[in-house]
């Protein structure tokens, strides 16, 4: 390669080890380079870029930092590689250290494995994908970021192993102070006999980094934290025809459980289970919506992130959000090592952006030392997520759990100022094997005389209607919310009742979510009651009518009879409603999604043995998507069975007759999967009062950011 004008400067102190001496060699053959000693760089040393390169963590005394931070804010670049990485945080840029530390054997093809949404970056332009190996051999030492993540820093790249994606061991992070730009680059081999296709893997993967670096910090690359690098990260997902359009989605990279949903001065606060290091489950944050209207959203900085040394460390797990003498208070639980327990954090600003842990966490010690607690590899007793209210002058609280050898319960206290808790008993627990080995993310829901408890068994949503006595729950009828793809939901008090979220999880494999840089969404509102004989309604909430744009067609009817109905309709953003009778048919089949040769297709399928079904094995032609049937049983009473469905790029949700709801996860793959067809089959059927209409976006560049 010719050389280029970059100068670069090779940290070394003393006698430079193999490794720096490797990385002396190969930089030599590409750029104009200079051995620096770290205690003599200034805020004006006359180099684009400094490459820290050690085996060892690097020692750095107040000087040497207050330097080689003068330099980056200068406007420097500095590359910090293997264990120089744990200089981060004496160098002032980043507070929280590498979790991971230490040297492992590379013995197959390892690399980068990068983020979708930042596959623009130069050093992996070269690529055509974003899992890239740069060497199968070889003994590296490391310092990265696995259990945690870095709070200022951002997560541009994992790691690649052999077939294996390993999501948790960060490869490449990112830091802009001020007017510099640090990247951090966990393990790099610059050994000259490493084998092809690595090694020209391995040369163009480093002078990415080096020349990018000497480019200056580009803000597209930075961690975003304001309304600005929200609209950047979600501008990077734009063109991606599958992910939710008007649903409430993360910015990018991981959500799950709805938490903490609350009303403040007009202003409607959604919290969810957040990771910003990527589409995976790890280091959970808590995200955070705003909206006036409960459709139209905006994204907020994060609420909750782990502090390293509390309790929780591992995560800042599913939680309630409530008032406390006018202040908001989020019970949310902590993880640390093999231990999960309640803590409790307030608003610590009135947009609710910011919140003060509390000392006293966690505000629980221990699990009921009277029961035996599920223990599990993962913890040692299964205790979590929260549901708090107040009533008779004292809080009340359930916490999620499970009994050995009996199955999942629900664990019941009380407390007079959210901090010193009582336990109460247990408030219900599973009376049958196949109820589930744990209850996650109880919630009660009050409606007159009658409750209605919901909780998560890892499958589905169990709900049961009763009425509390004595401290413990009576079921007088039970069923599930969802019977697809819809888990842990949480409601939010409105004026005149409940609206419920749910988490809508991926129907894809963990790779596929990474290729597409973000994973999970939440279901429309839903307003959930139960009326006076104990039965359990389910409508979408009136607020979502605010979404209908284009109405594309109106109340129209047909006969089918052997025949195929194609409305003049379709998209990948709509609303349908209809009303199907089946006359003497065996069943009535909606096709959404449908490509005009239909071999791609989502088929809505109500069958007359009081059954609808999803049947998704011709729903997408990626192979990494679930193929299943989901199915639901219906209760049409009188005929016919009404339908309401919304469609959002690889969502169906599914209203039947206001009570029973079905979530499925579909992902179609061609552009022109967009549209609606109706069949009958056995026999003679009718659909009338078939409306459809376009909806617009939840999340929309007009939307002004609040600056209260």
């Amino acid at each position: 390669m010719t050389a280029t004008p970059v100068r670069v400067g090779l940290l070394v102190e003393g006698t430079p080890s193999d490794r720096q001496e490797a990385a002396r060699e190969w930089a030599d053959a590409r750029y104009d380079v200079e051995t620096v000693d770290p205690a003599e760089v200034t805020a004006s040393t006359p180099h684009d870029v400094l490459w820290w390169h050690r085996a060892e963590a690097p020692a750095v005394d107040n000087r040497t930092a207050s330097a080689l931070a003068a330099y980056v804010r200068g406007n420097g670049g500095l590359l910090l590689s293997l264990r120089a990485v744990e200089a981060v945080t004496s160098l002032g840029f980043e507070s929280v250290a590498p979790d991971a530390v230490g040297t492992r054997t590379v013995t197959a093809p390892t690399g980068p494995l990068w983020r979708s949404v930042y596959d623009d970056h130069p050093a992996v332009e070269a690529f055509d994908g974003l899992r890239t190996p740069v060497a199968d051999r070889g003994t590296l030492p490391y310092a990265r970021y696995e259990d945690q993540l870095p709070a200022e820093g951002e997560v541009l790249a994992s790691t690649v192993e052999g077939e294996r994606d390993r999501p948790t061991q960060t490869g490449v992070v990112s830091w802009q102070p001020e007017g510099g730009a640090v990247l951090g680059v966990s393990e790099l081999s610059l050994a000259s006999e490493i084998a092809e296709p690595y090694g020209t893997n391995r040369d163009r993967f480093v002078e990415g980094l080096v020349e990018s670096l000497a480019s200056g910090p580009d803000p597209r690359f930075d961690r975003p934290v304001d309304a600005e690098g929200f609209r950047r990260l979600r501008a990077r997902l734009d063109g991606d025809r599958q992910r939710p359009r008007y649903h409430v989605t993360s910015p990018a990279n991981w959500l799950n459980d709805p938490n903490g949903l609350i009303e403040r001065d007009g202003t409607y606060h959604l919290f969810y289970q957040y990771n910003p290091g990527g589409p995976y489950h790890n280091s959970i944050h808590w995200g955070h919506a705003t909206s006036e209207d409960l459709v139209h959203w905006r994204d907020e900085p994060v609420a909750l992130a782990p502090s390293p040394d509390g309790p929780d460390r591992d995560g800042c797990w599913s939680g309630c959000a409530v008032e406390f003498d006018g202040e908001p208070t989020i019970l949310y639980t902590g993880g640390r090592d093999r231990r999960q327990l309640p803590c409790l954090a307030t608003a610590a600003d009135p947009t609710l952006r910011s919140w003060t842990k509390d000392r006293s966490n966690p505000v629980i010690e221990a699990p009921p030392d009277d029961v035996d607690v599920l223990e599990t590899e993962h913890w040692q007793a299964e205790f979590r997520d929260h549901c708090v209210w107040r009533e008779d002058g004292r809080w009340h609280q359930l916490i999620g759990s499970g009994l050995a050898d009996v199955g999942g319960t629900v664990f019941r206290y009380s407390s007079e100022d959210l901090r010193d808790w009582r336990y109460e008993g247990r408030f219900l627990t599973a009376e049958r094997a196949d109820a589930g080995a744990v209850w996650e993310c109880p919630e009660l829901l009050r409606f007159g005389e009658w409750d209605l408890l919901h909780v998560s068994d890892y499958e589905t949503v169990p709900y049961f209607v009763g009425k509390r006595r004595d401290g413990a729950f009576e079921v007088a009828s039970r069923g599930v919310l969802d019977h697809g793809d819809f888990y842990a939901p949480q409601s939010m008090a409105v004026d005149d009742g409940y609206l419920t979220w749910g988490w809508l999880p991926e129907a894809r494999d963990e790779a596929a979510q990474w290729d597409a840089g973000w994973s999970g969404s939440l279901s429309v509102p839903r307003r959930i009651e139960v009326d006076e004989s104990g039965e359990l309604t389910q409508r979408p909430a009136p607020q979502l009518t605010g979404l209908r744009e284009a109405k594309q067609i109106d109340g129209e009817s047909a006969s089918l009879d052997g025949d195929r109905w194609t409305p003049p309709c379709g998209g990948r953003a709509l609303e349908l409603t209809a009303t199907v009778a089946l006359d003497d048919a065996d069943g009535v089949t909606l096709s959404v999604f449908e490509s005009p040769d239909r071999r791609e297709r989502t088929e809505i399928r109500y069958e007359a043995t009081n059954e609808l079904v999803v049947d998704r094995s011709a729903a997408s032609e990626d192979p990494r998507a679930r193929s299943d049937e989901q199915r639901m049983p219906v209760t049409p009473y009188d005929e016919p069975l009404t339908l309401r469905v919304f469609l959002d790029g690889s969502t169906v949700e599914i209203f039947a007759n206001e009570r029973h709801c079905l979530t499925s996860r579909v992902y179609p793959t061609r552009a022109d999967s967009t549209g609606i067809s109706f069949a009958a089959s056995g026999g003679r059927a009718a659909v009338e009062d078939v409306s459809v209409w376009e909806l617009g976006d939840a999340y929309t560049d007009s939307a002004t950011p609040r600056t209260d």
